[in-house]
């Protein structure tokens, strides 16, 4: 019999933000508060009941029973508080016999719930934190990582935010198109966070958590089915997540430790996904007045990466860098410092990543190891020692740990 503690977690990951979407659109409830309640008191009761009893033997199913018994039951409960309003009532539970969760539904609803939540008038950061929070089941803390901020600050900001939904008389309407498409930007990004949350978990002893990577792809694949959200944009993102999802099974070893890019088995590369990379690459490029994204150029750079081209491929995924860069953040940074390094070697690599500075960084003093490895020894292992206390990466802490290891072995 399964774990009821061990499948509950994936679970909720996976189902919970469905539940909450479909019982906001269905009842259009003003205060989102009132769904997540609902959807938080159903795996409540999964976890005391499957504990008792077993798990179910379709445990989603059991769980959107559930979700609508108890979103009836809040109705009854409102129905006898608020004696003066029968009429909502009663059509509320007129449209609980027909609430529907099968997957066309839930997908519509979880991506009408983005673009609702994705609303201008809160700041993109609130916004996109407030998707990752509500639809994607991401804990403050994994926001914070996800904006290379503090707990507290995200926190802050998205009560913040969340005040200002109600206060707007948050409810899911459908959208012009001229307002989806303003607002397409912050969902893209919220779907990229998503994924890379996935491909590389920053707050749990997992390194890859491959429910996330899926559950990106699955909502941006329905963007692109979509004539309004079909845009170049979105296809150079559905690009990259299946470039780089291509690479996940050969990216950690059995006890789930990193393998290095260079030390990867490439037969274990999704030969099918990387032909869907190259699908909707082309088709993110078929535009006449084509506007590159940051998109486009992740995409060619991790096309790149499945290239059998060798060494010959450093110079051109350099290049994308180069303009990729314009848009700064830390992380292209510290990424295109190691392509220059496959181009121009080490010591001359040195000189471009000691300039940004970013001391606080584990991925910078990881970094640093690499490049002094066959330079400097010593500064090496320093530098990988301070990865090893900044990062919170169990995985990550042993990857380095493997690479000191070595180096020490090696002075012997």
């Amino acid at each position: 019999m399964a774990n009821p503690n061990k499948i509950t977690p994936h679970l909720f990951r996976n189902e919970y933000s469905k539940i909450v979407a479909v019982l906001c659109k269905t009842f259009d409830i003003k205060h989102i508060e009132i769904a997540e309640d609902i959807a938080s008191e159903t795996f409540l009761k999964a976890s005391e009941y499957w504990t008792v009893n077993g798990i179910p033997d379709n445990p989603a199913a059991w769980l959107y029973t559930v979700a609508k018994n108890k979103t009836k039951d809040y109705f009854k409960h409102l129905s006898v508080i608020e004696k003066n309003k029968p009429v909502e009532v009663t059509t509320a539970e007129k449209e609980l016999q027909v609430i529907d969760f099968d997957t066309k539904n839930i997908s519509d609803s979880q991506l009408e719930m983005i673009f609702a939540i994705c609303n201008p008038i809160n700041s993109q950061k609130t916004q996109i934190g407030l998707a990752l929070q509500i639809l994607c089941g991401f804990s403050v803390e994994e926001i914070a990582n996800a904006f290379l901020s503090k707990a507290e600050t995200i926190k802050k900001r998205l009560q913040r935010g969340r005040e200002v939904l109600r206060a707007h008389h948050f409810k899911i309407d459908s959208l012009s198109e001229q307002e989806i498409h303003q607002r397409l930007e912050t969902v893209l990004t919220t779907l990229y966070l998503l994924f890379n949350e996935g491909y590389f978990s920053r707050t749990n002893n997992l390194l890859i958590r491959k429910d996330l990577c899926l559950e990106a792809i699955r909502l941006t694949l329905f963007l692109t089915d979509n004539q309004i959200t079909n845009a170049p944009k979105t296809n150079a993102l559905l690009a990259l997540m299946c470039f780089q999802s291509s690479r996940l099974e050969a990216r950690t070893n059995d006890e789930g430790e990193a393998i290095l890019f260079n030390e990867q088995n490439e037969d274990l590369w999704d030969k099918a996904l990387i032909e869907k990379g190259n699908y909707y690459l082309i088709e993110a490029c078929k535009s006449n007045n084509i506007s590159v994204s940051k998109y486009h150029l992740e995409a060619g750079i991790a096309y790149w990466h499945t290239s059998p081209a060798g060494k010959d491929k450093w110079l051109p995924i350099l290049n994308l860098y180069n303009q990729l860069i314009i848009e700064y953040s830390p992380v292209t940074a510290l990424n295109r410092a190691f392509a220059f390094s496959k181009v121009y070697g080490n010591e001359k690599a040195l000189i471009e990543a000691e300039k940004l500075n970013l001391i606080t960084s584990e991925y910078y003093h990881g970094l640093l190891g690499y490049l002094y490895s066959e330079l400097n020894i010593d500064k090496a292992i320093h530098h990988y020692e301070e990865a090893i206390r900044l990062t919170q990466s169990k995985p990550e802490k042993q990857t380095l740990q493997k690479q000191i290891n070595l180096l020490r072995l090696s002075k012997i």
